[in-house]
C-alpha cells in the first residue's frame, strides 16, 4: 500500500502571554491508505495537536514553525486556508471529541449534514437529503427519515457521535481523523460505536487515524499504534509490537499501569512524576526525568532505532540493540 499521508519533522507552536508552547516538537509518521492507526499517549502529549495541525485547525495563536505534511503528495503545511477549506470535508474530515459541543444545538441535523453536501458536492437540497437519510442509516441510526428532522439534544450521546460519523463520511473522505470519540460515552455503546468505525473503515476503505489514550481501544481496531509522548513520537510498531514486545521504557509503563481482569490481586504501576512542561521543553528524552532507567545521556535526544519491519523506538537502552533509523 502506498501512504497516503506522511508527516515529516512537524512542529507546532502555540504563542502564550508566557512565551511559546512547543506543543509539537518534531513528529515523523505515516498513514498508508486504506490503514487504522492509533496514536497514543498521555493528556498534553500533543496527539490532537498533530492531527488539527494536520487540517489546519489551531487556532489563532497556533502556527505550523516546521517539517511537512505530504498527502496525497501534496504538502499540506504550505496550503493557504482557503486551500485547505477544499480540502477539508471533502479529502479528511475529523470526528470531535464531544459532539454535543461539534454539532449546533440550533439547527436540525438534517441542515447541518444537507448543507455539507450541498456545500462540497454540490448535490440539490433533495439530493443531499436523500444522501443523509442514508447516512445515517448506514451508521446504524434507526428512522432515519424521522431523525433527521430533529436536534442534536434529540440524541443520546451515542446516537450523536454516530451522527458525527455519518457527516464525516459523507463527502467520501480519503483520511478520517478521530480525536477520542468513544471518550464520554459508556462501555457498552463505546464498544458499538468502535465496530462501527472498523465496519466503515473496511467498507470504504478510508484511512483512520485515531487518537485516544485508551490502549484497550487501540487493542480492538487499529493495525499500527505511534506512541508519544512530550511532544515526540517515543515508540512506533504494530499493535503486536507494541502490547507484546514494548521497547521504550514510556511504552512498557503505560502497559504496566493497565489493570489485568484475570489477575485480580494484580497491583497497578503507575508512572510516578508528572509531563514535561513544553513552554521551555527538556533538550533530550522527554521522558528521562521519570524514566526508573534513565542514564547521562538521556540529557540529549536519542535517534531512533530499528527494532524490526515498521518497529522504531527511540531510547538511548537500544543504542547496542537496532540499527538507528
Amino acid at each position: 500500500m502506498s501512504n497516503l499521508l506522511e508527516l515529516d519533522n512537524l512542529q507546532t507552536t502555540f504563542r502564550t502571554h508566557d512565551g511559546d508552547v512547543h506543543a509539537v516538537r518534531g513528529v515523523s509518521f505515516n498513514v498508508q491508505a486504506g490503514e487504522l492507526v492509533g496514536i497514543v499517549g498521555e493528556s498534553g502529549c500533543g496527539k490532537s495537536v498533530t492531527c488539527k495541525s494536520i487540517i489546519q485547525l489551531l487556532g489563532s495563536n497556533g502556527r505550523i514553525t516546521g517539517g511537512q505534511i505530504r498527502f496525497n503528495d501534496d504538502d499540506l503545511a504550505q496550503k493557504t486556508p482557503q486551500q485547505m477549506r477544499a480540502i477539508r470535508g471533502n479529502q479528511i474530515a475529523m470526528i470531535f471529541q464531544d459532539p454535543m459541543t461539534a454539532l449546533n444545538p440550533v439547527l436540525t441535523i438534517g441542515k447541518q449534514m444537507t448543507e455539507i453536501l450541498v456545500r462540497n458536492k454540490g448535490l440539490s437540497k433533495k439530493a443531499a437529503k436523500a444522501a443523509s437519510i442514508g447516512m445515517l442509516e448506514q451508521v446504524g441510526i434507526a428512522e432515519a427519515a424521522r431523525r433527521y428532522d430533529q436536534y442534536p439534544h434529540e440524541f443520546s450521546g451515542g446516537m450523536r457521535q454516530r451522527v458525527m460519523i455519518a457527516i464525516a463520511l459523507s463527502c467520501d473522505p480519503q483520511l478520517l481523523i478521530a480525536d477520542e470519540p468513544t471518550t464520554a460515552l459508556d462501555v457498552t455503546i463505546q464498544a458499538q460505536i468502535l465496530r462501527l468505525l472498523k465496519s466503515l473503515q473496511q467498507k470504504t476503505h478510508t484511512a483512520i487515524l485515531l487518537i485516544t489514550h485508551d490502549l484497550g481501544v487501540v487493542a480492538q481496531v487499529c493495525s499500527r499504534v505511534v506512541v508519544m509522548y512530550g511532544g515526540l513520537v517515543m515508540e512506533e510498531g504494530s499493535v503486536e509490537d507494541i502490547f507484546y514486545r514494548p521497547q521504550h521504557p514510556y511504552t512498557q509503563g503505560l502497559l504496566a499501569s493497565l489493570p489485568h481482569p484475570e489477575q485480580v490481586s494484580h497491583r497497578l504501576s503507575p508512572i510516578e512524576g508528572s509531563p514535561p512542561g513544553l513552554l521551555n521543553p527538556p533538550p533530550g528524552c522527554p521522558f528521562a526525568e521519570r524514566c526508573p532507567q534513565r542514564m547521562p545521556q538521556c540529557a540529549r535526544r536519542p535517534a531512533f532505532y530499528s527494532q524490526g519491519a515498521g518497529h522504531r523506538a527511540a531510547c538511548w537502552l537500544l543504542e547496542d540493540k537496532g540499527v538507528q533509523v
